[in-house]
């Protein structure tokens, strides 16, 4: 358990680095390396798939925003107080959407949680003093019920 927590700490840190320190508790698909992820939560072979699948769309939609970025620095006069101002605006627009985006596809990975995966999710939040996303975990026929 202790090699678990070293990898969650370590990816919430670099999460919260890269994140802006969001309050939220960023799971970081996409951020943190998928085989970190699939080995703290014991990710079944769909879930594997699918965060594959999240991880490339994360990187596909950011390149879209850091393309957006590059044009709004390189084409945008800076040369008043006001033409700065709108720079910053349009700047802060963009990396508003990417972490609306990195929320997006962390919330539609986490409902493809199971409740025990998600309960660990929620622990390991509450251990970085994050506030986890709230979903509805499924429930898999291959899923242990522990009746305790």
């Amino acid at each position: 358990m202790k090699k678990y927590k070293f990898l969650v700490w370590s990816a919430f840190i670099l999460v919260g680095v890269r994140v802006n320190s969001q309050a939220d508790c960023v799971l970081g698909v996409g951020i943190t390396n998928d085989s970190i992820i699939s080995e703290i939560f014991q990710l079944n072979e769909m879930q594997k798939e699918k965060l594959t699948s999240f991880s490339a769309e994360l990187k596909y939609r950011n390149d879209v925003l850091n393309n957006e970025l590059r044009n709004v620095k390189e084409r945008h006069p800076q040369g008043s107080e006001t033409e700065l101002r709108q720079l910053a605006e349009k700047y802060k627009n963009v990396m508003d959407s990417m972490g609306k985006v990195q929320t997006m596809i962390d919330k539609r990975m986490l409902t493809l949680f199971n409740p025990k995966q998600y309960e660990l999710y929620q622990s390991l939040c509450k251990e970085a003093y994050r506030s986890p996303y709230i979903i509805v975990p499924s429930v898999y026929t291959d899923s242990i019920v522990d009746k305790n």
